[in-house]
């Protein structure tokens, strides 16, 4: 028998529902020793599915390589009260979804975790949403080569909600 659903973290990514501008600053080269990083524009259009326990973003990214879209979806479980993050990018739109990120929200900041691989060998995926406010967000992008023990921060989206 299953216990109640935990709505607790149902409401986490309310804050995301519209449009946004977005300033990317991307580390060149990831888990390589690079400290050089490339800035670049895009824009989020979030909206909620399934009465809430989803949504669904749409991103273009204009790289200085070359504009493509990725989408992010998400998903809320009642009996974890957890959220799973997966993402589609349109530069290989057949390719297996990315392992889900999952977490939630607590004390105003959202971090969530999945092992991957990056070039065949495994790392640990960390998403971080923060400084969050009716008009702004912050999400970053980290990845560990040592299961968790330390993080290189590779992305980081700056969103200024669209009037």
């Amino acid at each position: 028998m299953q216990g109640a659903p935990n709505l607790t973290h149902l409401h986490d990514f309310d804050f995301l529902v519209g449009d946004w501008q977005v300033h990317h600053r991307q580390l060149k080269a990831r888990l390589a020793g690079s400290h050089e990083w490339i800035e670049f524009e895009g824009t989020c259009s979030m909206h909620k599915l399934m009465n809430g326990s989803s949504n669904v973003d749409d991103n273009v990214i204009e790289k200085p390589s070359g504009t493509y879209r990725g989408v992010g979806l998400r998903s809320y479980d009642p009996v974890s009260g957890r959220w799973a993050i997966w993402w589609l990018d349109s530069r290989d739109p057949f390719a297996n979804l990315d392992p889900p990120v999952k977490g939630n929200f607590v004390n105003g900041m959202g971090t969530f975790y999945a092992n991957d691989t990056l070039d065949g060998k495994p790392i640990r995926v960390r998403f971080i949403w923060s400084h969050i406010t009716p008009t702004s967000a912050q999400w970053e992008q980290a990845y560990s080569p040592d299961g968790g023990k330390t993080w290189e921060t590779n992305w980081v989206m700056q969103f200024q909600r669209i009037r």
